[in-house]
């Protein structure tokens, strides 16, 4: 592919290369952030060759080419736009700007879960397994004995993660709110320090209070599990270090601010911010499983329709909080099965849709988006295929619902969080048979409905009509014609009413009056220069051509005009330059009469042209002699 042509093509599409804040891409996507979303022709970028969809997301535009195309196609990208390289997290943040209070709010809490995934899905994982094996072992399915070494250590290893989630909290938020992390994990072990009553062992309720200052007694308990409490918290420490850091004097700031940050932070958390927002996420935590828990699964099929939703407005990042906080809880998160449910469905709907349609390259972009969503990874599945077509996205959120109905009316509990699709059964070892079931129902109703009702074919698209047929002129005995790039009457220059024209200024020629708004390349030649109202070329036969279309048109600023290449392109004889609305020029006061200039007159000794005469894209307009 033409990698050139390309980048072109998407920077005309996205509103020139001025309506560019910034760029990056990372293994298969051209990542912009856009300043102006309106003038974006989503249509005409999902046509550019290489292109295999295109979908907004986390305030990004972002262009599907693919392993080892899209880094060639960036490159020409920022050459051609005149911008510099940026890393995606660059792009990220350029795009966080844009965002409005509630979408800032959301990604920070996506920034601090994101990067402690690992960890959690790890000891999620382990802990079904752990699960798995102590009810096989129980119903003598099979012989382990639970007292060895390996199941010892296995079944520690196993919760790991939730039993010090606060301090992986505490350090990952320290970073995202601009804090020091190892400062940010202080904090976290102060709420699951060993002198705590431990929240997940406590059997006869709260053993020992903590009385401030006479004023108010707290329960003297540890945070494990919790989530909100251990995120305000550190994002005071963030703020307090912050200030310390502009006031301290540098020699003292090393001790001070650490100390003072730590401490402060430390007494507000376990008298105020602890007690405070540990009843706000119970209610949280209790409203949702309220919610879930309506009888038949009622309140699952809404919320396993609207979690697909969400994930197009990116609220979804905050439902680590549900998941973490149910684990605590309960032991178990009942609302990650409904988000798999949502997730597989989205998958079987571009599946279905890849294997209905004709179109190679909506079967090339639905096909392995589906295959991606079945993993649990989403988005090309939602915004390449199904948003796009809106119906296959529909018929999705209703096969979500009916798989999480499914999850919610058999009690489908996951062990830990951060993986759905096919590996999330890893997370429901304990109940495999349900989860399989919730799978095969949330895929089959989404499968089924985009089979029937969700998706068909658009009509095969009308054959365009056929360009004029250009056979490009040799040299003969010294001269080369030169074909007409419009279809109208040619005159001369004198004729235009120009006098920069008619005095031959810009060189010799002749100059067309159109009948159709239609620009055809001459010859076979390099894009020179491209305005709103002209094109010049380079011509491989050695000639260079402005093609000037109406006369002071350039006022305009290129109103009326629709550009079909850029500066660099190289084109074929016949190839289309460029439109323009005829009626609509003459309207603003401007004569369409269109100059074609050869630049290089002074290279030849003779000039002529068929002026007086009606002449069709591709005939023989001027003709030059060495």
């Amino acid at each position: 592919m033409d990698y050139k042509k390309s980048a072109a093509e998407v920077i005309q599409h996205i509103g020139g290369k001025e309506n560019i804040v910034s760029a990056a891409h990372c293994a298969t996507r051209l990542r912009l952030v856009i300043a102006d979303n309106g003038k974006v022709n989503k249509a005409e970028l999902e046509n550019v060759d290489g292109a295999k969809g295109v979908f907004e997301a986390s305030g990004q535009l972002q262009i599907i080419f693919g392993t080892g195309i899209v880094n060639k196609v960036y490159d020409e990208f920022i050459a051609q736009a005149g911008i510099q390289a940026m890393s995606k997290d660059e792009v990220k943040a350029a795009a966080a700007q844009k965002g409005n209070p509630l979408q800032r709010f959301v990604k920070t809490l996506g920034d601090i879960f994101v990067p402690i995934i690992p960890a959690i899905v790890a000891s999620g994982f382990l802990m079904g397994i752990m699960d798995s094996l102590t009810f096989m072992i129980n119903n003598g399915f099979v012989n382990i004995s639970t007292d060895s070494a390996l199941f010892v250590l296995a079944s520690m290893f196993s919760n790991t993660a939730y039993v010090f989630l606060p301090v992986l909290i505490g350090f990952s938020g320290a970073k995202v709110f601009g804090g020091n992390p190892f400062l940010g994990a202080i904090i976290g072990m102060i709420m699951v320090h060993p002198n705590l009553q431990n929240a997940w062992t406590m059997t006869g309720g709260v053993e020992q209070y903590l009385d401030v200052f006479g004023l108010w007694k707290v329960p003297f308990v540890g945070y494990q599990g919790h989530v909100i409490s251990v995120i305000i918290a550190v994002f005071v420490m963030a703020q307090i270090e912050k200030f310390l850091h502009k006031r301290v004097p540098a020699m003292f700031d090393l001790f001070v601010t650490p100390l003072c940050s730590v401490f402060i932070t430390g007494f507000l958390t376990m008298t105020v911010i602890g007690p405070v927002f540990n009843v706000v996420e119970t209610h949280i935590i209790g409203g949702v499983q309220a919610l879930i828990s309506i009888p038949f699964g009622i309140g699952s099929l809404i919320m396993g329709a609207l979690y697909a939703p969400t994930v197009i407005t990116g609220i979804h990042h905050m439902y680590s909080i549900i998941d973490l906080g149910q684990i605590q809880q309960f032991g178990y998160t009942y609302w990650l099965p409904l988000a798999s449910a949502a997730n597989i469905a989205q998958g079987a709907a571009a599946l279905a849709v890849a294997l209905k349609t004709r179109d190679q390259k909506l079967k090339s972009m639905a096909l392995p988006s589906s295959l991606s969503a079945f993993m649990g990874i989403t988005e090309p599945a939602i915004f390449g295929v199904n948003v796009r077509f809106f119906r296959p996205f529909v018929c999705a959120c209703i096969g979500g619902g009916v798989g999480a109905m499914f999850a919610s009316i058999t009690q489908l509990g996951a062990s830990g969080t951060g993986v759905t699709g096919i590996f999330g059964i890893l997370l429901c070892l304990g109940s495999p048979i349900k989860y399989i079931l919730m799978f095969l129902i949330a895929a089959g109703v989404s499968f089924v409905l985009t089979w029937l009702f969700g998706y068909k074919d658009a009509a095969p698209a009308q054959k365009k009509e056929a360009a004029p047929h250009f056979e490009e002129p040799q040299e003969a005995n010294g001269a080369l014609d030169v074909l007409a790039p419009i279809t109208g009457k040619a005159v001369t220059l004198q004729d235009t009413g120009d006098e920069t024209f008619a005095a031959e200024v810009l060189g010799q020629g002749a100059a067309i009056e159109p009948e159709e708004g239609k620009v055809y390349a001459p010859f076979d030649a390099t894009i020179a220069t491209l305005m709103g109202h002209a094109v010049g070329l380079e011509g491989k036969n050695g000639v260079e051509m402005l093609i000037h279309i109406g006369v002071d048109t350039v006022k305009l600023e290129g109103k009326h005009y629709t550009p079909h290449c850029a500066e660099g392109d190289e084109v074929k004889a016949g190839d289309l330059l460029m439109e323009f609305d005829i009626p609509a020029i003459r309207a603003e006061g401007f004569p369409v009469v269109t100059p074609v200039i050869i630049t290089n007159s002074y290279d030849y000794q003779e000039i002529t042209n068929r002026a007086g005469q009606p002449v069709t894209a591709g005939d023989k307009l001027i003709t030059v002699k060495k």
